[in-house]
């Protein structure tokens, strides 16, 4: 092994004992999850497995790792769901799982999910401790994990696999590797449509390190033009490091999107708008919030529905408190873009409504502002207030999953 490697394999383990507590954390909460949620689909006679990997978009994405695109179903009112809304990299996943071993799609789907989960609370843990310090990186992979849809996480859905890929990308765009930046962005535009949130952060971030460095460079010619001798010129700077690998990452980041997007409107033949004319088939759109308005109007007009519409009202509140608060304590732009993004699309369009918390759930840099709180408290009260949290989400996971659940 070389020297280079030694390095790497080194610095790799180091990284894997720092973030070890929260990955502990975040496999506890997780597993406390799965048993209650186990335990209360066999007392009503379900099964949790089904529950957790053949139920609404995970059948779409094992169909479509099944036989390809290709699958529609016409519906009573006029409406098509076709299989084309699906981004394609987590059904590839489910076909390479199926292929080499001896799983279904719909187990390789769930096996997926765990290890992806696993990966978005490392990533968010190496985000928030990049930025913040070790304990908020722990408080805010905890608090990822208690998220009341926290459930979704295990299921065989793609929002697992699209915030692993986001975190690390966003990691990455902090640390200044971009190449590396910009791949797991084309990555996350391959699993969902709000990778554009991601490919947005990477450009974002490269704007302002461009900005940046051009500033750097003006006030040393200044320094040196003062302080040099009158006689002797200025020695020409060196180039800014790495200016090809910025431009590398952002010509990558938005390649996934775009390709799914310009694909579906060929095959479609709708050109750049097919992706959206498959998605008005489903009822999904942006309307600028004005279907979410409406929604939260009608419930405010008898009672006992207006008690959901003011939680729904405070939720959104909180949502956009979170988001103010991060902009105060000065979050890096990227983190600010990408997750003002998230939150916009998921809040704005006019899509069903009970999707809009699990929408929701990429946004983690939302819950920085907590998880500094959070870690400002004396352990033993973190911990308890943690662990009170973990219980109530894994009861409503439960709850929510044998019910209406995430369609």
């Amino acid at each position: 092994m070389t020297d280079l490697a030694t390095r790497v394999v080194t610095a790799r383990r180091t990284a894997l004992r720092r973030a070890a507590p929260a990955l502990c954390g975040y496999a506890a909460v997780r597993a406390l999850g799965l048993v209650l949620l186990a335990g209360w689909s066999a007392a009503r006679g379900k099964s949790a497995y089904t529950l957790l990997t053949a139920r609404w978009d995970s059948l779409w994405y094992a169909r479509v790792a099944a036989g390809g695109y290709g699958y529609q179903v016409r519906l009573p009112n006029g409406d098509v769901h076709s299989d084309l809304a699906f981004f394609p990299l987590l059904p590839w996943l489910e076909r390479l799982g199926a292929a080499v071993g001896p799983l279904s799609y719909a187990d390789a789907g769930f096996a997926v999910a765990l290890l992806a989960s696993l990966a978005a609370a490392w990533g968010i843990f190496a985000v928030a401790d990049h930025v913040y310090g070790r304990r908020a990186g722990v408080c805010a992979v905890l608090l990822w994990a208690v998220l009341p849809v926290g459930i979704v996480q295990s299921m065989a859905y793609s929002e697992s696999l699209f915030t692993a890929l986001a975190a690390w990308a966003l990691y990455c765009v902090l640390t200044g590797r971009w190449a590396s930046a910009g791949a797991l962005a084309l990555a996350a535009g391959l699993t969902r449509p709000v990778g554009l949130a991601v490919a947005a952060a990477v450009w974002t971030a490269a704007v302002v390190s461009l900005v940046r460095e051009r500033r750097a460079t003006a006030g040393l010619v200044r320094d040196r033009r003062a302080t040099a001798p009158a006689a002797a010129p200025a020695r020409p700077l060196l180039p800014a490091a790495g200016p090809g690998r910025r431009l590398l990452g952002m010509l990558l980041a938005p390649l996934g999107a775009a390709g799914y997007v310009l694909w579906v409107g060929h095959r479609t033949g709708g050109g750049l708008f097919g992706y959206l004319d498959v998605q008005a088939g489903w009822r999904n759109g942006f309307d600028g919030g004005y279907a979410f308005a409406r929604f939260v109007g009608d419930k405010l007009t008898s009672f006992p529905s207006a008690l959901a519409g003011v939680g729904l009202i405070i939720g959104v509140a909180l949502v956009v408190w979170l988001y103010v608060i991060g902009v105060r304590q000065g979050q890096p732009p990227a983190l600010l873009v990408y997750s003002g993004v998230v939150t916009v699309l998921a809040l704005c369009a006019s899509s069903y409504f009970g999707s809009k918390p699990r929408l929701l759930l990429p946004a983690f840099p939302l819950l920085l502002p907590l998880a500094l709180a959070l870690a400002r408290l004396r352990p033993s009260r973190a911990a308890l207030v943690t662990g009170a949290v973990a219980l109530a989400s894994a009861v409503y996971g439960a709850f929510w999953l044998n019910g209406s659940g995430p369609p």
